[in-house]
């Protein structure tokens, strides 16, 4: 190997240089990965392991983090890639909840790159990183990988592993630029992981007919949303809110008559109502695994309990208390102001916010305009990122008052003008983009 760099930095540095836009560099494909894994035997040594994939606009890291905190707490040796990562790189690599240390991750890129330079490959950041990812789980002899889609499906690196089962948790318009600029195409793009006589969990409602037509067509078992599974709050004692939920399931081209409900289920860890659909497919996921997989309700229950995802409605208490949510586009905005609207009361909230330009910047805003009073912009450090000048002009243009804007240099100082500002009764919320999460984390020495 020509070069080899010094530790776990130098590697990223080095493989973020060879594309020419680094880390947000992409290149939709699998026939240059394809060439390295099987440089590495990649499909003959994964053979017996089963592969959950899980893909979605929004959505695909709560079910992640379901799906694995259930077979940790079933008592399996579980690999789990994700991506970005908020913090530290050794995030997206983690075997049971634990982020992989340096020296696995370097080994695995050495056997990478060795296997890329024998066969002459080019790689972008995310594919040289999925084939290290399997390389560490391999090596560590996991019973079982969870793996979070990237970008769509059909054509992302980690669509190289056949799932074993596969999760499709929503569809939204993003990433117009390389899925598509319909749902309809979005969806297309998205079932891409689905397989011949395997099952796909869909939990999206509104599956377009185009989607549903392909699903047919590849021969999947399809579980959907609404109609072999499905999740009903339970009633409340009298004045008070729901604490508890049921669970359904039925199996596919089966009578009404044979479907199983599991009721009296404590609320999962995630915040917000929508954690109950992505609850609800991470069950069907579990339950479709049981043949290989046995995972008793105990740990399922336990599972979707004790599950924690960084960044997502993450409430670190004040005061004034702070939220954190990596919200960037409008489906997921939605989202965060209902959960916002959940919390306890706050006199005032401060917004601290960083995006990346090729968002649709209105449609993230506008449902969160009722719930921020006061705004503060940063710019980011991507050649992506947004002007604080054009979010400024966005806000105004949804009626945002000036007085009620301040303009910062990074994500760091504008959370600190809105600790001085907020009082014990107001409430910061950081969203906008994984890097102005990351940059306030850091900022608080948290690793996530």
């Amino acid at each position: 190997m020509p070069h080899s760099p010094e530790g776990l930095a130098g590697w990223l540095d080095l493989i973020e240089q060879r594309h020419p836009r680094g880390q947000a560099g992409v290149e939709l494909g699998l026939e240059r990965v394809a060439i390295v894994a099987a440089e590495l035997a990649q499909a003959q040594r994964m053979a017996d392991i089963p592969v959950l994939t899980v893909a979605g606009t929004n959505g695909k890291g709560s079910v992640v983090t379901y799906l694995s905190t259930i077979l940790d707490r079933a008592g399996y040796k579980v690999g789990t890639y994700t991506s970005p990562h908020l913090v530290h790189f050794n995030e997206r690599i983690r075997l049971n909840g634990v982020p992989s240390d340096d020296a696995r991750i370097v080994t695995a890129f050495e056997r990478v790159e060795a296997a890329r330079a024998q066969t002459g490959e080019t790689l972008t950041y995310f594919e040289f990183t999925t084939l290290a990812a399997i390389e560490v789980f391999l090596e560590a002899e996991v019973d079982v990988m969870v793996l979070e889609v990237g970008l769509g499906g059909r054509l992302d690196a980690v669509n190289l592993y056949d799932p074993t089962v596969s999760v499709l948790t929503g569809i939204a318009l993003d990433h117009q630029d390389f899925l598509g600029e319909t749902r309809d195409a979005i969806a297309l793009e998205k079932i891409g992981i689905a397989r011949q006589g395997q099952p796909i969990i869909i939990a999206e409602p509104d599956l377009p007919l185009a989607a549903r037509k392909r699903l047919a067509e590849i021969g999947a078992i399809v579980y959907l949303i609404g109609e072999e599974f499905g999740y009903e709050p339970l009633p409340g004692e009298e004045g008070k809110p729901s604490i508890q939920w049921r669970y359904w399931l039925r199996q596919p081209n089966t009578p009404v008559e044979s479907i199983q409900r599991r009721g009296g289920l404590a609320y999962p860890g995630l915040r917000g109502k929508i954690q109950l659909r992505n609850a609800a497919a991470a069950m069907t996921a579990i339950d479709c695994l049981q043949s290989r997989l046995p995972a008793a309700m105990g740990a399922i229950r336990r599972g979707l309990l004790e599950s924690e995802l960084a960044g997502r409605v993450q409430v670190i208490p004040g005061p004034p208390d702070l939220v954190l949510d990596v919200a960037h586009n409008p489906e997921a905005a939605k989202v965060l102001a209902t959960n916002l609207g959940q919390l306890a009361f706050a006199h005032t909230q401060h917004g601290v916010l960083g995006m990346m330009a090729d968002k649709d910047l209105a449609g993230v805003l506008q449902p969160l305009i009722r719930q921020i009073g006061r705004w503060y912009l940063t710019p980011l450090d991507s050649p992506r990122a947004a002007s604080p000048e054009t979010l400024r002009s966005v806000l105004e243009g949804l009626g945002v008052k000036s007085g009620q804007i301040e303009v910062h240099e990074n994500p760091a100082s504008a959370y600190a003008a809105a600790r001085k500002t907020a009082t014990e009764s107001d409430r910061i919320v950081a969203f906008g983009s994984f890097l102005t999460v990351a940059d306030v984390l850091r900022d608080l020495g948290r690793t996530a």
